[in-house]
């Protein structure tokens, strides 16, 4: 199979995989309402799927450098089409959260297993390249769950996107099922289960680190972001010509470009130095993207897509710089460890945003752009730790 088909196909299938994943950001207005759930319950809810895929995520992508990938991408496709059908039968906070949980247990066992078996099957150039689709098929899918969940649960209630979203999953399972051969594993030197190699590697810990904080501010962003439009129109006292789960389609979709165009950015002038850059500038930008709830709604709309473009443009370039510092041997291990940690982020992103606005309001400008603002501020701790191993690196190769 050549690199374009199986890119082409490991994306797709992602895509369709990713169907029920913004389903609890689109409608949580709607859920809060419906359950009687404060902020915090929310963030706990929108931030536990991360948590279900924060526990699994060591385990099962460890498990590729045993095992071909696409066995435990196959297993874990199927719990997500139970875990995303099932979510209607949650009726409050701790039923929604045990399946939010269990989806993101499904997701821990199909996107870093996925992008193993991507770069299992593709050497050379093309593999940065083709990481760097793989990654952005992750926002095309939160772009295309946040339209479908807002579309479709106006027309049959929040029951019907879930239970589309469960039937994609499906549909991911059977295109790689048929559409991918087995590949045989690489023996190594056996190892524990949980294999902590990766820990002795700076270059590895330092990514990691990164990749918790930009999933600390991306979720934060989809998680909240619906809310944050509904909440603009409130304060201005006007319904917004746009929806809420448009705003965040639209924030995610130009996620895609901004990744992908991000990582060629990084090949050309260096990844350490533009990934500094860019979460440097989000981060100034997350100082005042709350204060864009009391523009007017075509420049509160400007800056949110602004700001979107530089959450997502050191994504793909970050997991192209892990698996470039990861030694083969420990791929795997090196992947589940970023992904753990950065997932890890992602639970706390929407759960220390809910948890702000609980304390600041979340009726006032105050709580919206302390919200965010500690998002941008968390974030800096990532070109930290990207300077801090470049920094040795220079060290170690300095002549005596």
């Amino acid at each position: 199979m050549n690199a374009r088909r199986i890119t082409l196909l490991l994306c797709t299938a992602e895509t369709l995989g990713m169907a029920g994943f913004a389903l609890f950001a689109a409608l949580l207005p709607q859920f809060q309402a419906l359950w009687g759930l404060s902020n915090t319950e929310a963030g706990w809810i929108g931030g536990g799927f991360f948590l279900g895929y924060m526990l699994a995520v060591p385990v099962l992508t460890g498990l590729t450098d045993r095992h071909d990938a696409r066995l435990i991408y196959l297993w874990a496709m199927l719990l997500t089409a139970v875990a995303s059908a099932g979510f209607v039968f949650a009726d409050g906070f701790w039923s929604a959260l045990l399946w939010r949980v269990l989806a993101g247990i499904g997701l821990a066992g199909t996107y870093m297993p996925g992008l193993k078996a991507l770069s299992e099957r593709i050497d050379g150039a093309s593999q940065s390249r083709a990481i760097a689709f793989y990654t952005a098929s992750f926002g095309l899918g939160t772009a295309l769950s946040f339209t479908l969940s807002g579309e479709l649960a106006r027309l049959g209630g929040w029951q019907l996107p879930a239970l589309l979203s469960g039937a994609c999953a499906l549909l991911a399972w059977a295109l790689v099922y048929w559409g991918m051969a087995p590949k045989a594993v690489v023996a190594h030197a056996p190892r524990n289960l949980l294999d902590l190699a990766p820990l002795k590697n700076r270059a590895v810990l330092a990514y990691c680190l990164a990749y918790a904080m930009h999933n600390l501010e991306l979720f934060a962003l989809r998680a909240w972001l619906v809310a944050f439009v509904v909440f603009s129109g409130h304060l201005q006292g006007v319904d917004p010509w746009l929806s809420g789960t448009w705003v965040a389609m639209l924030a995610t979709l130009i996620g895609m470009p901004s990744s992908i165009l991000g990582n060629e950015l990084a090949l050309r002038f260096g990844r350490q130095r533009w990934l500094i850059g860019v979460m440097l500038s989000s981060a100034l930008l997350a100082a005042v993207v709350g204060l864009g709830a009391a523009l007017p709604f075509w420049a509160m709309l400007g800056l949110i897509l602004i700001y979107a473009v530089t959450v997502t443009a050191d994504s793909a370039s970050l997991t192209a710089g892990l698996v470039s510092v990861a030694p083969a041997s420990h791929r795997g291990a090196a992947m589940a460890l970023y992904s753990c940690t950065g997932f890890t982020g992602a639970f706390l992103g929407p759960l220390l945003f809910g948890m702000t606005l609980d304390v600041l309001g979340d009726e006032l400008l105050l709580g919206w752009w302390a919200a965010f603002a500690l998002m941008g501020l968390l974030l800096t701790l990532g070109p930290l730790a990207l300077w801090w191993a470049g920094r040795a690196r220079e060290v170690a190769r300095a002549p005596e």
